[in-house]
């Protein structure tokens, strides 16, 4: 295999940023790539349907919405866990050890609330939370994240969750908060994985490879924040390098290995996204992950729970 299409996002942890600014690909696998940039996770799926991509930057949920409709795709490492957050302006209370969980939501009853696309983890999230709590909030889905800050600051939107990347730019620019952080709306949730046409299983060393400077990238971000956050700002030149360190520094939880509790807590989305509408049969592990060449390249400890510098 000579060239590998991959889709990726625009979140700016994931260490699709950092392999395309540096050219690793080319460089350390002698090998050419092409990189497609989409706006959520579903509407990476429609590319891997058509054949255009080879390997994807994606939440867990949307990929098992694709397995269960048929799509040949599976995951085969991991990248981030804890990666979602609800924001809101300063005005309402934070989730602590004097406000729970429950008093939070409740503030935002008969509220709009705003989320990426249908089927993305972050909307997965708090649909399910929502209806757990038994909280009447109206959701809003928006096809590109980046138009959630206006909203907020508008008015339009009482509250959001989304990403890191989303929590720092509306701080910086409606000063809203953090006010239920990544660890407590679903822990160890699996913030984005490595999924592939399973088709590719016929170039084993190619994703080996690829899985190599996957980690290689994940471990500059926990152990050389700084010089990470500098090749991210400099590749997407839309922030600078302070703000990069902020998003990594919310949840910093980096790894390519898939553990047990990032899989377990991956299987828990089936019976929600049945309950949801969004897949209608169930699924196996083994459907969802293909732990051979991740084990291979990562038999170690995982790193999600060893922040390195980011430790706060």
């Amino acid at each position: 295999m000579q060239h590998l299409t991959l889709g990726y996002l625009s979140t700016m942890y994931h260490t699709s940023h950092i392999i395309k600014a540096e050219q690793w690909i080319e460089q350390e696998m002698t090998i050419t790539s092409a990189w497609k940039l989409f706006p959520t996770g579903p509407a990476m799926l429609e590319a891997f349907a058509n054949g255009t991509i080879d390997i994807g930057y994606i939440g867990l949920p949307p990929a098992m919405i694709g397995i269960a409709k048929g799509l040949p795709i599976i995951c085969i490492a991991g990248g981030h866990t804890e990666g979602t957050v609800m924001i809101a302006p300063p005005s309402f209370d934070s989730c602590d050890e004097r406000v729970s969980i429950d008093q939070v939501l409740m503030q935002f009853e008969g509220k709009k609330l705003g989320t990426p696309t249908k089927g993305s983890i972050h909307d997965v999230i708090i649909r399910n939370l929502i209806e757990e709590k038994k909280v009447n909030i109206e959701i809003t889905n928006f096809s590109w994240a980046d138009l959630i800050p206006e909203a907020l600051e508008k008015g339009t939107l009482a509250a959001a969750v989304g990403t890191p990347p989303l929590a720092v730019i509306s701080k910086k620019e409606c000063a809203t908060k953090i006010v239920i952080p990544p660890s407590l709306l679903w822990p160890y949730n699996p913030s984005y994985g490595i999924v592939v046409r399973k088709e590719l299983f016929k170039n084993t060393g190619v994703l080996e490879n690829f899985l190599l400077l996957h980690e290689r990238a994940s471990n500059l971000i926990r152990e050389q924040p700084l010089e990470a956050a500098a090749i991210v700002a400099n590749e997407i030149k839309v922030v600078d390098s302070d703000f990069i360190m902020d998003v990594f520094s919310i949840s910093p939880k980096y790894c390519a290995s898939l553990p047990e509790p990032y899989r377990a807590s991956t299987m828990k989305f089936i019976p929600v996204l049945t309950r949801l509408g969004y897949i209608t049969k169930s699924l196996t592990a083994d459907e969802v992950f293909d732990l051979s060449i991740v084990t291979a390249v990562h038999p170690g400890q995982e790193h999600y729970s060893h922040p390195g510098r980011l430790a706060p």
